[in-house]
């Protein structure tokens, strides 16, 4: 039987203010445990929550991003659960009217070796409490609760079930987390719990319109947990099915070491968390005023970013695309077009598409972090366009001017000079070079002029081999073409 995946996410982004989304208390990371937790996160008796006004103004510019609808009339919620590290035995939410309600993000993905255009609508965005956490190790046996994070002001942004791949979904993922970051509502720090995803994943026949039942994996914190949390899920809810069994519907928690899900709890519906408008906080009413001074401060977005590039730089549409997703390396493409010039501009997506992205791939780091700086890289692609390197040494000089990580604006040029890398381009120096492969190479002069092309890229190889890759290939290949008549 044929399967298709059906995929939704869940994904907590925690929100840049300073303080707690209901109280006072600072949201730094790193402190040491319920140094942070003041009496409206500790649930004391008579502490009454105020809403922190930072945090409505970053649900509002991410609702503005990706052009949802932000509801004039919102409110706050009682999800009632029992957890340690829960004070209240509630945690403060949005059910009926979220913040933020519908919305698209559109992104690149992989699909058959060739990039694909997806877009993937969002349900809602609505703001919460984060809860505490449960150590459990370094506790003689018993588990500590910090209640640091309770109280950490949290945007939820839930999608409709869109997604057909763990790849689609991790492409989903990477391009909410760059909005999140791009806009500055999230610093998106994954390591320390910033952005997180629940992956709600099922199977069903190809053709059927019902959906399978699902599962929600929890709390997954990087893009590659993401991924492999699916892909097995996926596997053992088709091979469930097909050994005669069914699919219960359940959270569900992945195992990085083991690479696997495993049982959590059965899954909870809204009605199990007994939702009710929470008495201590009025609705939430955002006025058009303040969404219009909202809108005016937001940076350039990524899709105006787009447009702009193919307008001002003549880009191809997936060249603007790729560039713009992550806003780095948007900065640090004009800022080789700035150094380099606008002619430069087709080049300087090339490179940065290839061999910095997979450089940088490699070694793990951003863009921001790149040892070979932007104007550093535009003397290099200058040096291509003036025929002092070609495309090929080019590729050498870049890997010496990323291990030298120098500050120099000169390093492309001084690597040039050390190493002896300037092509040739005198035609002396070449119609030299040419003379002697034609008179090592007869067999290939012949058959090139009876007529095999092949025979001509052989010769042009052995003159470049001769050259030690210095020959200009262009002046090379006309001297080489009326040498042979």
């Amino acid at each position: 039987m044929q399967w298709e995946v059906v995929i939704g996410l869940e994904t907590h982004a925690q929100l840049t203010t300073e303080s707690k989304i209901f109280s006072g208390a600072s949201t730094a990371f790193g402190a040491e445990p319920n140094t942070q937790a003041c009496p409206v996160d500790l649930a004391l008796p008579g502490v009454l929550p105020v809403l922190n006004k930072g945090a409505v103004e970053r649900a509002i510019q991410f609702g503005l991003a990706i052009g949802a609808h932000i509801a004039p009339r919102s409110i706050f919620a009682r999800k009632n659960y029992f957890y340690p590290d829960l004070p209240k035995g509630y945690q403060i939410s949005q059910f009926e009217i979220p913040v933020v309600q519908g919305g698209t993000i559109s992104f690149v993905v992989d699909k058959d070796g060739k990039p694909d255009m997806k877009t993937v609508q969002l349900t809602r965005a609505h703001l919460e409490e984060d809860a505490g956490k449960s150590l459990h190790e370094d506790y003689h046996g018993m588990t500590g609760i910090d209640l640091n994070r309770a109280g950490t002001p949290l945007l939820e942004i839930v999608t409709e079930p869109d997604m057909r791949s763990a790849a689609e979904a991790v492409a989903y993922a990477k391009a909410l987390h760059a909005l999140v970051v791009w806009l500055g509502v999230c610093d998106g720090n994954m390591q320390e719990g910033s952005f997180r995803c629940d992956a709600n994943v099922s199977v069903r026949p190809v053709g059927q319109k019902e959906y399978g039942t699902r599962c929600e994996i929890k709390n997954l914190n990087s893009f590659r947990f993401l991924e492999e949390a699916i892909n097995y899920e996926v596997h053992r809810q088709i091979e469930l099915i097909e050994d005669g069994g069914s699919v219960v519907q359940e959270t569900r928690l992945y195992d990085p070491d083991k690479k696997e899900t495993r049982s959590m709890r059965s899954k909870e519906d809204a009605m199990d968390y007994r939702y009710f408008p929470d008495p201590d906080l009025p609705p939430l009413m955002i006025a058009q005023e303040w969404i219009d001074r909202v809108k005016a401060s937001l940076p350039e977005l990524p899709g105006a970013m787009r447009e702009r590039f193919i307008s001002a730089y003549q880009l191809p549409e997936y060249d603007a695309m790729v560039l713009t997703q992550s806003k780095a390396m948007a900065a640090y493409f004009e800022d080789v077009v700035a150094a380099a010039g606008k002619e430069q501009a087709k080049s300087a997506a090339n490179w940065l598409m290839g061999d910095v992205s997979s450089t940088l791939n490699r070694e793990g780091i951003d863009v921001a972090a790149s040892p070979v700086s932007a104007e550093q890289l535009a003397l290099l692609l200058k040096r291509i366009a003036d025929g002092t390197i070609s495309n090929k040494i080019a590729k050498e000089v870049f890997g010496a001017m990323w291990e030298a990580n120098s500050s120099s604006s000169e390093l492309a040029d001084e690597i040039i000079e050390s190493k002896g890398l300037k092509q040739i381009s005198d035609t002396g120096a070449l119609e030299k070079i040419i003379d002697e492969v034609l008179a090592a190479n007869a067999k290939s002069v012949e058959e090139y002029k009876s007529g095999k092309e092949k025979a001509f890229n052989a010769l042009i190889g052995q003159a470049m081999k001769a050259s030690k890759g210095k020959a200009n290939p262009a002046q090379l290949t006309e001297l080489l073409k009326k040498k042979l008549g």
